[in-house]
């Protein structure tokens, strides 16, 4: 039994729950992003370029033969790929540039001194008095 607590214990610390938080959130922005690289991105380019297709791309290594299909070097799967990966880099750079932005704004912004307790203030208070009554 103590190794399941050790586990339960192991499971649900902070920085677990954390990390599975930011998959599945990780999960989704990707899927933001794949859709904004092929549906926004990649139509507008492909017509820059004369309507080719990186996903298209490929080399025969060998021909189909009777049943067997033909091997492909599928290089243009690989590049779209990159691309993918260069618009999530990029977009995970804005993202921390800004939060980072939103950070030194706050930190530097002057912190209000806190007003001090009841008690020092009476004490504050008492000693004043006491200084001009010598």
């Amino acid at each position: 039994m103590s190794m399941l607590k050790e586990f339960k214990t192991f499971a649900m610390k902070g920085n677990v729950l954390d990390m599975a938080i930011g998959i599945i959130i990780g999960g989704a922005f990707g899927k933001i992003v794949s859709s904004m690289v092929a549906d926004v991105i990649m139509p507008p380019l492909g017509l820059l370029i004369g309507g080719v297709s990186f996903t298209d791309l490929s080399i025969t290594l060998k021909e189909a033969a009777g049943d067997a299909p033909a091997v492909l070097l599928n290089y243009g799967q690989f590049l779209q790929h990159v691309f993918d990966f260069l618009i999530v880099a990029f977009a995970i750079f804005l993202l921390v540039k800004a939060v980072n932005k939103f950070k030194a704004k706050e930190e530097a912004a002057p912190a209000k001194p806190a007003e001090p307790p009841a008690q020092e203030k009476l004490l504050a208070e008492i000693r004043d008095l006491l200084k001009a009554k010598s």
